[in-house]
This record gives C-alpha cells, sequence and structure tokens, in this order.
C-alpha cells in the first residue's frame, strides 16, 4: 500500500472513465493507489475497470449514496495517510500530484 490514495467517487460513469483513468493511472500510479469507490453503478463500469485496469481498485458501496456521504464511506474504508478526492470527469497531468 502507497502513502497516498486518488479516490474518484464513480456512478453510471463508464463513458467518463474511458476518456480519464487511462491519465490518471499514467500519471498517478507511481506515486499512488488509485481506487474508485463505486456509488452502486447499474452500467457496465465496475466491470470495464476491473477487467482494463486490474491495478486498481474497486470500493463498491451497497447504494448510491451521493457524492459527500458516497465520499465518506469509501474513505472510511481505507487507511492511507494522504487521500485525494479526485472527479471523474477531470484530465490530470505530469507531476499533478507533486
Amino acid at each position: 500500500m502507497k502513502k497516498t490514495a486518488v479516490v474518484i467517487l464513480n456512478w453510471n460513469g463508464k463513458k467518463l472513465l474511458e476518456k480519464f483513468l487511462p491519465g490518471v493511472i499514467r500519471f498517478s500510479s507511481h506515486i499512488a493507489d488509485i481506487i474508485i469507490a463505486d456509488n452502486n453503478s447499474t452500467d457496465d463500469s465496475v466491470l470495464f475497470v476491473s477487467s482494463n485496469f486490474p491495478g486498481v481498485q474497486i470500493k463498491r458501496l451497497e447504494k448510491n449514496f451521493g457524492f459527500a456521504e458516497g465520499y465518506n464511506i469509501a474513505l472510511s474504508k481505507l487507511s492511507h495517510e494522504y487521500c485525494i478526492l479526485l472527479n471523474s470527469d477531470i484530465e490530470v497531468t505530469e507531476k499533478w500530484i507533486e
């Protein structure tokens, strides 16, 4: 486990994950664990992530708790020293964490 986690809350966001998750992995996985907190999606976004990005952790929530509560529940399950909350529609660049 790394000291830092990048946590992305997801709900039916396969299209956004397809577009932005590869960049997050490329520019973050050297320094942080990448975690998808899934708010009980009904699309195939969880299957997409698990099939295409096996190094990304998925924390599945039992229902859609919304934005704040979804993040709070997901964060309560982590023990990283630092957690970066990242919206699923954000494009990151090289050294964005540093």
